[in-house]
């Protein structure tokens, strides 16, 4: 007999189609994706008008430094991750952007993330 018990990943995708309708990244204003795992985190710059990934960071490629909050563990990596890809960003010209936290909720993980990447210069 199945279960009628929805999963985690079926809220989660009804939760980002829902966003995703309503944030849309362009030239201008790409959109800043969040992606975690159990483990990792990682974040990307998207042109939804070209249909084209502009920037990428993971926490796999082994981000370097200290988080300038009282983070530990992966909250500390997330932090970190964002605050590169944010420098990476404004590197290549992205200064603003929409933020899509894919569907996760706002705190956490994807919280650090989004707070590092405003201490790194985006704005969103």
């Amino acid at each position: 007999m199945k279960s009628r018990a929805k999963s985690r990943q079926t809220y989660r995708a009804r939760r980002r189609a829902r966003i995703g309708r309503k944030i849309r990244g362009t030239a201008d204003r790409p959109r800043l994706v969040v992606f975690r795992s159990l483990r990792h985190i990682e974040g990307q710059i998207v042109d939804d008008d070209r249909g084209v990934t502009l920037l990428g960071v993971s926490s796999r490629a082994g981000v370097e430094g200290e988080p300038e909050e009282d983070l530990d563990g992966k909250r500390a990596d997330s932090y970190l991750v964002g605050k590169a890809l944010a420098e990476r960003a404004i590197e290549r010209g992205f200064e603003t952007v929409v933020f899509d936290r894919g569907g996760y909720p706002y705190h956490g993980r994807v919280k650090a993330f989004a707070e590092g990447a405003r201490a790194g210069g985006l704005r969103f």
